[in-house]
């Protein structure tokens, strides 16, 4: 089937020569971009989009493909955090779901949906084990799969496995600390079904599925966990995301355990190569509490080994700055060379409003100059694109894959119109997306995704959420209610 589409502003080319097309058309062929023009079509079927940005489809490498815990947690200072994390008694009694595989399933669903709402095109998923019995199962991620391709995002999946559990233990005096419930032979089942599951994709052959490893954090996986992930990753030519770097205290509990710092244990065991994605990479020996921001980037140890490697760094900026941490920057991590991708990571799946706010948070603690819209924007689209090894996506031109992704400005409240991403991101956010496509097939338009009841999976979501919260109160260490973990901003006046 050959199509064109028109849009005011189109973000045309890829690297050094991306530029815009005003009142242009793209055109495709089947799934392919074969054209671009100014004038005319090139087809007799239009499809006009109008007073729109058009940009390659977006790509979130963290998303948040679950009912957010971060509206929870995010208000926690650290002890009441750890305490969100369940008691040591609580993991080692063999909790059960909290949820029901159909409630599993309208959680997916809803997490899926806001992404395609929000602009999201392809995806690699990341999910709350804290309301799981362990870790996720093969099950759930064939559910996953089976939506996800219903509704025609290009999804990067496998289950999620460990061998720990963070936990939070209390000493005689009521004194909270951290701890790790270890059961390493679940850690080894977890591996087992992510490899019979990449297996399965594999075989599958399905263009919008593809098999990902997904190990959870790095403190809950032990050093023997690691080097089979690393082994079997390169046996099967798959792709590892590790959530590192990102904490803290994650530094202090791997320097505790292994002497080294967590991007040591990364390649001592054998991950850090080109299959590696690193979702935050906040805590390299960029960050100011390392004395980092004395070094120019280029000399940055860390950086030079994460581009040496090829690997790749997730920025998630809305959630790290919610959790009270900005990147060392985007731009330094440009310098240096290493491959810069994005996710959304919490909720709203909204890379718009994470863009805007990793822009200004760097542009408050670093200064003019420390951060540039259009790198966000090739991170959240080429820079993805290059992380999943995959350059036929994340840009707009001729051979690439007909994945697309528009904005609307034609609001009264988005204002006046300078440069069309500038006005985006000030004035907008995700929820501007009109219309997005996926290997030349329409995903969501104008704010309806097919066969989707907005107004019923949303009532049915906060059922899910409401049983979620209440989960916090089974396994919390103190025995408190949930009203107790989570009080309201203001007292809550009851009338008779």
């Amino acid at each position: 089937m050959d199509f064109s589409i028109r849009a005011q502003h189109i973000l045309a080319g890829s690297g050094a020569h991306r530029h815009w097309v005003k009142d242009g058309y793209v055109h495709v062929r089947d799934q392919t971009i074969v054209g671009i023009s100014h004038t005319r079509p090139l087809t007799q079927t239009i499809m006009d989009l109008g007073e729109v940005v058009m940009l390659p489809g977006l790509i979130d490498l963290d998303a948040l493909v679950d009912i957010d815990h971060l509206l929870l947690d995010s208000w926690h200072d650290p002890e009441n955090s750890l305490l969100l994390s369940g008691s040591v008694d609580h993991w080692t009694s063999r909790p059960s779901n909290v949820l029901t595989p159909e409630e599993r399933t309208t959680l997916r669903t809803f997490g899926l949906v806001q992404l395609a709402l929000h602009g999201i095109t392809s995806y690699m998923p990341i999910a709350s084990e804290v309301h799981l019995e362990w870790d996720e199962s093969t099950d759930e991620l064939r559910e996953l799969a089976r939506v996800s391709k219903q509704l025609g995002l290009r999804g990067w999946l496998g289950p999620s496995y460990r061998s720990s559990v963070v936990a939070a233990a209390a000493d005689s005096n009521g004194r909270i600390s951290r701890s790790l419930v270890d059961d390493e032979n679940r850690g080894e089942a977890g591996l087992r079904r992510a490899l019979e599951f990449a297996d399965e994709i594999t075989a599958a052959a399905d263009p919008l599925i593809h098999p990902v490893l997904l190990p959870c954090r790095i403190e809950t996986m032990s050093d023997e966990l690691l080097r089979a992930t690393a082994a079997e990753a390169e046996k099967r030519h798959l792709l590892v995301r590790l959530h590192s770097l990102q904490q803290g205290w994650e530094r202090e509990l791997i320097q505790e355990r292994s002497d080294l710092t967590p991007l040591q244990l990364i390649e001592q065991v054998g991950l850090l190569n080109e299959r590696l994605l690193i979702p935050h990479a906040l805590w390299t020996d960029r960050h100011p509490r390392l004395g980092g921001l004395e070094t120019p980037a280029k000399e940055s140890a860390d950086l030079r080994r994460l581009a040496a490697a090829r690997a790749s760094v997730i920025h998630c900026p809305l959630t790290s700055f919610r959790y009270g941490e900005v990147l060392h920057t985007l731009s330094d991590y440009n310098a240096a060379g290493v491959t810069m991708a994005m996710g959304t990571d919490s909720f709203p799946p909204d890379l718009i409003r994470g863009i805007d706010v990793g822009v200004h948070a760097a542009k408050a603690r670093f200064g003019y100059g420390s951060a540039d819209v259009s790198q966000y924007i090739n991170a959240a689209t080429s820079g993805g694109a290059a992380a999943l090894n995959r350059r036929d996506l994340g840009t707009i031109e001729p051979g690439a894959t007909a994945d697309f992704t528009a904005f609307s400005l034609s609001d009264f409240l988005d204002g006046v119109h300078d440069d069309p991403l500038r006005t985006l991101v000030l004035a907008g956010t995700g929820r501007n997306a009109v219309f997005s496509m996926v290997a030349g097939q329409t995903v969501m338009r104008d704010g309806v995704i097919p066969g989707i009841d907005l107004d019923m999976l949303r009532a049915e979501a906060q059922a899910v959420f409401e049983k979620l919260r209440e989960g916090y109160a089974v396994r919390d260490p103190l025995g408190r209610s949930t009203d107790e973990i989570f009080p309201p901003t203001f007292p809550l006046e009851r009338l008779c």
